[in-house]
């Protein structure tokens, strides 16, 4: 039960604290960014480091050193989107009543340079891990890439809870490119799909000749995807999620003083 147990408590403690971090740096004074986004950077060239250090072991710590280390190259690609260092040519809200691909080009636009990076990102750890060992963190970054992608075309054709209230106040202008709705064509595949995928993850870590490298690795994998699922669902409840975030969106609950101090 430990070999199954402790992979998905330990993804989970990842997945919350880590989001907890980058919501309170992001809500920071802007003055603070540069040094948040530094640290992030030296952050992800560890995790790169580290994916390399660990692509031809066949551990137990080895598949936790990369699932860790693909969050940290993960972390980095998230700081610099939310400080705005990294999003797209296009800073402005989309125009209203623009409908159609006009409507895909401003939103393509908005994040084009997020996506490039998210994209190169990707492919310098696939170029690590590729033809060795341990794939766990390509793994981890292919689940984190597809259901982020997942998630923003959601929010795109509509969702109930698009939280605009997690956009920091110098990225306001992408909530104009979010529809509200109670559903869209795309999200029961959105969630039905990664169902399947998780049926054929346990399947694997279940089965009788899985080492404990590939037990670890494999629900590792497993409980960030149903994470993944989870902010899915969260997406189309009828009710908020903020509660889950309050820790990290205390850094935003500054006054107006220090607001306008800020500003200044």
């Amino acid at each position: 039960m430990g070999a199954f147990a402790g992979p998905l408590v330990f993804a989970l403690i990842v997945w919350w604290a880590s989001t907890l971090l980058v919501l309170y740096l992001d809500g920071l004074p802007k003055k603070t960014h540069r040094f948040s986004l530094l640290a992030s950077t030296l952050a992800a060239g560890l995790g790169l480091y580290a994916l390399h250090a660990t692509r031809d072991l066949e551990t137990v710590a080895a598949a936790y050193c990369a699932f860790s280390s693909a969050i940290l190259v993960w972390g980095w690609l998230e700081m610099s989107f939310l400080t705005g260092r990294v999003t797209g040519p296009r800073t402005t809200a989309c125009p209203p009543d623009t409908t159609g691909w006009r409507r895909w080009r401003y939103a393509i636009e908005a994040i084009l340079y997020h996506e490039l990076a998210l994209i190169g990102a990707g492919a310098l750890v696939f170029a690590i891990a590729w033809g060795h060992a341990n794939i766990v963190g390509a793994a981890t970054f292919f689940v984190l890439w597809v259901m982020r992608l997942s998630a923003k075309l959601n929010l795109f054709l509509g969702a109930r809870n698009p939280g605009e209230e997690y956009l920091p106040d110098h990225l306001r202008y992408l909530a104009s490119y979010f529809r509200r709705r109670p559903m869209n064509w795309l999200f029961p595949w959105s969630v039905v799909v990664p169902v399947g995928v998780l049926m054929v993850l346990f399947k694997i870590a279940n089965a009788m000749h899985a080492t404990p490298f590939q037990t670890a690795g494999t629900m590792l994998v497993a409980a960030l995807l149903s994470l993944a699922v989870l902010e899915h669902l969260l997406l189309m409840v009828p009710f908020s999620s903020t509660g889950l975030w309050n820790i990290g969106m205390k850094s935003r609950r500054r006054g107006p003083q220090a607001a306008a101090a800020e500003a200044d």
